[in-house]
């Protein structure tokens, strides 16, 4: 039984990949673009929790999480800068 809801997930993950970069592509203005690959790494965490769990291996989660900090400070820069002043100021 577990099996089957973990490949499940998988196809939605895999999928879910394919509507950001879709949305990435499709974005107008940057503020959309950031937005979007904030959503990319989001998906992207989720893959590496999965297949922490599949492997059953733990060094795919410390990824995840070193993934999931990098975005988070990526996009407070990406914000700042995009708001007219620099990323560090």
């Amino acid at each position: 039984m577990p099996e089957i809801v973990i490949v499940i997930a998988l196809a939605c993950i895999v999928g879910l990949l394919g509507v950001g970069a879709a949305v990435l592509l499709r974005a107008r203005d940057v503020l959309e673009r950031i937005v979007a690959l904030d959503l990319l790494t989001v998906i992207c965490v989720a893959l590496l929790a999965l297949l922490a769990y599949l492997r059953g291996v733990s060094y795919y989660l410390d990824a995840a999480l070193a993934l999931s900090a990098l975005s988070f400070v990526a996009t407070l820069a990406a914000v700042r800068s995009d708001g007219g002043g620099g990323p560090f100021r």
